[in-house]
């Protein structure tokens, strides 16, 4: 038996054959602009799957807020035929087989708990740094989605009197800063850049840099003291970087240097998936929901 999984993104849907404990048959193809095309495009790829494998069902990663009782997408994303209609139900016409959704963000960080950066543990945080923060909350191993299915956007956490974790504890936000005082454009430099000349001496880059990683220290923080989770897993460009964990470290030793009550670190980890990632945690999804 096999699981078909779809990781549906804003430019392109990846796919993969979740079978013997591992991903293969993986491809993808463009976004369609319509949903009709997109069940066009899903529907060969599983007849593909038909001629090879024995398939048991359909798990798809998603963006949007999935709620998995009502069983449609709410909220909004890059792809806007996907939201607030029957979806699980005409998907299941189409294929004849039972079909899962879990958020994009969310099947990160299953694939975590499942067999990646936190598979030991069972109530963990995944916290993805990229354009904002986003992540999500695991609890016994399973999505805590919340009653407005917001479990997870710690993006929207104040860090000062009025900017979010999104609004500065990322690179994006960090190479804006950089972009403003040296009178550059936005498109002219990224994270990366900004870090490479902060690594070279450049004072200013150096300053945004230290600020980027006070921030996401000081919201890594308040995440494990409200949460208390085993783990705090990261993911997002940014954990791809050399030498971020032992950054984070440094940034709490002063931290702590600074308060009073510290009744225990948190355990930071950088996440083991990548391209692969939404894909193997839209199957765990698939398999929690259909025990």
């Amino acid at each position: 038996m096999a699981i078909l999984a779809f990781d549906i993104g804003g430019t392109s849907v990846k796919y993969g054959i979740w079978s013997d404990e591992s991903l293969s048959d993986k491809g993808k193809f463009k976004t369609p602009q319509t949903w009709a095309e997109m069940k066009a495009q899903l529907s060969r790829v599983k007849e593909e799957a038909d001629s090879t494998y024995s398939l048991e069902g359909v798990a798809f990663s998603a963006p949007g807020a999935v709620n998995q009782i009502d069983r449609q997408i709410e909220g909004v994303s890059a792809v806007r035929y996907l939201h607030f209609f029957p979806i699980y139900d005409e998907l299941e016409e189409m294929f004849r087989l039972p079909v899962s959704f879990e958020n994009d963000a969310n099947s990160a960080g299953l694939a975590e708990v499942w067999k990646g950066a936190a598979k030991d543990n069972d109530n963990v945080l995944f916290v993805v740094i990229g354009t904002g923060i986003g992540g999500a909350v695991i609890v016994n191993k399973k999505v805590h989605h919340g009653p407005h299915l917001f479990g997870g956007e710690f993006g929207f956490m104040l860090l000062n009197e009025t900017k979010t974790f999104s609004q500065i504890g990322t690179a994006v936000a960090m190479s804006r800063r950089y972009a403003e005082r040296m009178g550059m454009s936005y498109d002219d430099i990224d994270g990366q850049a900004v870090f490479e000349l902060a690594n070279q001496g450049d004072v200013i880059a150096k300053e945004e840099a230290d600020t980027f990683f006070m921030y996401l220290t000081m919201g890594l923080y308040n995440l494990a003291y409200a949460f208390d989770p085993e783990k705090i897993v990261i993911g997002g460009g940014v954990s791809s970087m050399d030498g971020i964990l032992e950054r984070i470290e440094v940034e709490f030793d002063s931290l702590f240097a600074r308060l009073q009550h510290t009744p225990f670190r948190p355990v930071i980890e950088t996440c083991e998936f990548k391209n692969d990632a939404n894909l193997i945690g839209a199957v765990y999804n698939f398999m929690q929901e259909n025990k």
